[in-house]
C-alpha cells in the first residue's frame, strides 16, 4: 500500500492506546489524507484477520489525529524520540 498511495515509513513504534508514525510522504498526496488512508487500510486488515474486534468495538481508531513536520530537528532525532517510545 505505500507504494500506491505515494508514502514510506520511516519508523514506526506501536503504543497500548496509540501509534508514532515517521512517514515520508509525497507533497501532491498530502499528509492528512494519507494518515486516513492508513488508518483506514489498517482498520480493514486488522478487523478481518481478528473478527472479534467487529464485535467489541464499533471502530478501531478515533477521529483524532496529531500532524506535525520534523521543523528544525534532524530525521535522527526522530527516529530516535520513536524508536525510544517503547522503553518509556
Amino acid at each position: 500500500k505505500q507504494d500506491e498511495y505515494q508514502y514510506k515509513i520511516l519508523e514506526m513504534e506501536v503504543m497500548p492506546d496509540h501509534v508514532h508514525l515517521l512517514i515520508d510522504v509525497n507533497p501532491k498526496r498530502g499528509v492528512y489524507h494519507v494518515v486516513n488512508q492508513i488508518k483506514g487500510y489498517s482498520s480493514f486488515v486488522l478487523r478481518n484477520e481478528f473478527p472479534v474486534l467487529k464485535r467489541k468495538i464499533p471502530t478501531l481508531w478515533t477521529h483524532s489525529k496529531f500532524i506535525s513536520t520534523v521543523g528544525s530537528v534532524t530525521l535522527e532525532v526522530v527516529k530516535k524520540y520513536i524508536e525510544e517510545q517503547k522503553r518509556v
